[in-house]
């Protein structure tokens, strides 16, 4: 195998993979402003919007954000099947999990395809909708960390703790953004603040973002204090704690604002997929260390002979 062509399809694989973290990261932020501007609904058919694929005298706010929202979701799927297509191509100069894994998010894509469908056609239920965001981030965050093996191919293991600490912020944030979804697909809390019903949701969303903001930040804490490899991903780690403290103070004016300002709730599930990639990109992230030359050594001197 040539090294230099392996580099090469590695790196562009990575650049292709990169692109589509942007795309998914646009897809979910799009999908929550859908949402947020009660726009679910904007094109009554599926897969079509209005029985065309651009409608033209229904186009509105609404129309425009649902059918944006579909076309990304179709394009992602089609640089997905085409991902799929190079490893197959190029299978004998890639690692054997890669195709593995690009046919895996193919189907994935697929179950979302379907989710999105079930999600108009019946009338936006909570479950679905919910389900239909944990597909998306599932997507993103396996996308982010596969950019990062590509772009490391012989790169070492992580230590466990990293691994295990960064994989748990990860999981927690996933389902920190899981747990909003549930609060907003049932409005509750809309229902809590205006009404003071049903604040069980809004409550347990409060609560638990502090705890899974702290356990970010320590992961962040003991990478910098641990040294070595781990303190020189510095420029992630910086991001994931900008990423939170911005989280949190959007979080709080949100609520502040009674949820009545869209670019406000817009931003938190933007910080929210950024968080998600960023955590997962850390998740997969390896050391490249060169291992030492052996050959040099063999013909040093070090033992000396001993004579009689």
């Amino acid at each position: 195998m040539n090294s230099s062509s392996s580099s090469s399809i590695h790196w562009r694989l990575a650049q292709l993979a990169a692109h589509l973290v942007v795309a998914l990261v646009i897809l979910v932020v799009i999908g929550g402003a859908t949402r947020v501007m009660e726009a679910g609904l904007a094109c009554p058919d599926w897969p079509l919007c209005f029985g065309s694929l651009l409608p033209g005298r229904q186009m509105n706010v609404q129309v425009f954000l649902e059918w944006f929202h579909r076309l990304d979701a179709f394009v992602v799927g089609l640089a997905l099947l085409f991902q799929l297509g190079a490893g197959l191509l190029w299978r004998v100069k890639l690692p054997r999990w890669l195709p593995w894994v690009y046919l895996l998010l193919v189907i994935l894509v697929g179950f979302q395809g379907a989710l999105g469908a079930l999600t108009v056609l019946n009338l936006l239920p909570s479950a679905v909708v919910t389900a239909h965001l944990a597909l998306a981030l599932a997507l993103l965050a396996v996308m982010s960390g596969l950019t990062q093996r590509l772009l490391m191919p012989n790169g070492f293991s992580a230590p466990l703790w990293w691994r295990l600490m960064s994989t748990g912020s990860l999981v927690a944030v996933i389902g920190q953004c899981l747990l909003g979804a549930r609060m907003a697909s049932t409005w509750a809390a809309q229902r809590c603040l205006t009404q003071g019903q049903g604040c069980y949701w809004l409550d347990l969303h409060r609560s638990s973002a502090m705890a899974v903001a702290l356990f970010t930040l320590f992961f962040v804490f003991v990478s910098l204090v641990s040294g070595g490899w781990s303190r020189s991903q510095w420029p992630f780690l910086l991001a994931v704690s900008v990423l939170v403290l911005t989280q949190i103070c959007l979080g709080i004016f949100t609520l502040k604002f009674s949820l009545q300002q869209p670019f406000l709730t817009i931003g938190h599930q933007l910080i929210a997929a950024l968080l998600v990639a960023t955590l997962a990109a850390l998740s997969c992230r390896r050391p490249e260390e060169k291992r030492e030359d052996l050959n040099h050594i063999a013909d040093e001197p070090f033992l000396e002979p001993c004579h009689g």
